[in-house]
Order: C-alpha cells, then structure tokens, then sequence
C-alpha cells in the first residue's frame, strides 16, 4: 500500500470519528494531519516532516545524505536580510491561479499583505488557499504551475516591507 492511500484512510479515519489531528510517528518519519491550521481553508491537510517512502518503512536509500560529487553542486545563494522564503505548509499540487483561465495571485514585483492569498495547493481533492504571513514584495516565484510541491519546499521569495 503505498503512502497517499494510507493518508487517504487517515483523513477518512478523522472526518468518521470527528478527530481534529492524527499524529503517526514511526522511527524517525512522522505523519501528522491537522483539520484547521493558520492561513489554510479547507478540510484535513496532510503534513509529512520527513522524506517518505511509499509505506512507512525506511526511508529511500541516499535520503538525507549529501548529494555525491564532492559539494560540485552550487551553494543555494545567500538572501537580502530582508528577504525571506516563503514555505510550503503542506504536500500536494501547487496552483497560481484559482482556474486556468483567471490571472495569477501574486506576480513578482507585486506587494502582499499579511492573509493575502499567495496560490492554491490542492491536497486529497482539496483545493486549499494558501496566504502570506507577512507583509512584502513578491520578488521571485520558485515553482511552476502545476508542479507537486513538498511540506517545507520553498514558493516564493518575499522581501519585507519597513
């Protein structure tokens, strides 16, 4: 049985019993669902914190490990003190739009309040809103339309406004 099916039975498992949170720990990977959390509308959100693989076992070999080559890949560049990255609170499809034919969001340049709703990332069928926590400019947009994105994988770069 792979992972999303087992989530699928977790988030059914919560909306029969009317459970707000299931939280599963199993070595050192960790499931954790939660109904209603801060910035996000909708039903029950998976939020997986470690890499998974498609059961509960261990995880898949060279996870967690440093990439080979001997550090030949480029260092992630150092961000302006007052920009900040923008993280993804949960697994699924990510959506710039609320439909195809509608405009984006956000657009880089463009200034964001705090609740200012950034994109869409559809969980389980669940198209869940996803808004800002701070108040900024949207200087870069890291991910395409579409793209499935991961708990903690950074969306967008927001500088800080003073």
């Amino acid at each position: 049985m792979d992972i999303y099916k087992k989530v699928k039975e977790l988030v059914e498992l919560m909306q029969d019993a009317e459970i707000d949170e299931i939280e599963i720990k199993d070595g050192l990977r960790e499931v954790r669902l939660t109904k209603h959390l801060p910035g996000i509308q909708g039903g029950a959100v998976p939020m997986i914190s470690q890499p998974m693989s498609a059961g509960f076992g261990p995880p898949p070999p060279g996870a967690g490990a440093p990439a080979a080559g001997g550090g030949e890949e480029a260092a992630a560049p150092a961000l302006d003190k007052d920009v900040s990255e923008f993280k993804s609170p949960m697994v699924g499809t990510f959506y710039r739009a609320p439909s195809p034919e509608s405009p984006p969001f956000v657009a880089e340049g463009e200034k964001v309040n705090k609740e200012s709703i950034l994109c869409i990332i559809e969980a389980m069928k669940v198209m869940n809103e996803i808004k800002s926590e701070t108040s900024g400019e949207v200087v870069d947009v890291l991910v395409e339309n579409g793209e499935a994105v991961e708990f903690g994988q950074p969306l967008f770069l927001i500088k800080a406004t003073k």
